[in-house]
């Protein structure tokens, strides 16, 4: 592992998930608030592996520990004419939080979407979350548009 620029902690490993993963996914999903379990985090690995424009990141921390992961979107973005990356979801775990996993995830997807050609990286997150919307606010994310949800039901 290296260290990282920021800090004195050493960086996570990251790596792009696999079916393999499912059991770290479902636990990862369901702290973030989204409870599922292995078969469903399995079939979501799995369409996110089938989508070229998906991509889902695990770090692993120095105990060897799946700490955290990123899923990002890459879609294309009318107003603009380009591509745009969408942080469908961040999570690290609450042992792992404050040891800069959250930061190097959000290096990565920035790293990515900067390669895919991307002119902007965006992500929502529940007003509930302050913490985490210090964290955005910390890694230079500014308050975007407000988002509005109507929800459709089953699909």
């Amino acid at each position: 592992m290296t260290r990282d620029p920021y800090g004195a902690l050493p960086e996570a490993d990251l790596r792009l998930a696999s079916v393999m993963d499912a059991e770290d996914v479902a636990s990862l999903l369901t702290t973030l608030g989204y409870p599922c379990d292995r078969h469903d985090a399995a079939n979501r690995i799995l369409t996110i592996i089938e989508n070229d424009r998906q991509t889902l990141v695990l770090a692993r921390g120095s105990d060897g520990a799946v700490s955290g992961l990123i899923a990002l979107d890459f879609m294309y973005y009318l107003p603009l004419d380009t591509t745009t990356c969408r942080i469908t979801a961040l999570v690290v775990t609450t042992e792992a939080q404050g040891r800069g996993i959250g930061r190097q995830l959000l290096r990565e997807a920035e790293r990515r979407a900067r390669a895919a050609g991307a002119a902007r990286i965006e992500l929502t997150s529940g007003s509930q979350r302050t913490d985490a919307h210090k964290f955005y606010r910390d890694n230079n994310y500014s308050d975007g548009t407000v988002r509005f949800v109507k929800y459709l039901g089953a699909a």
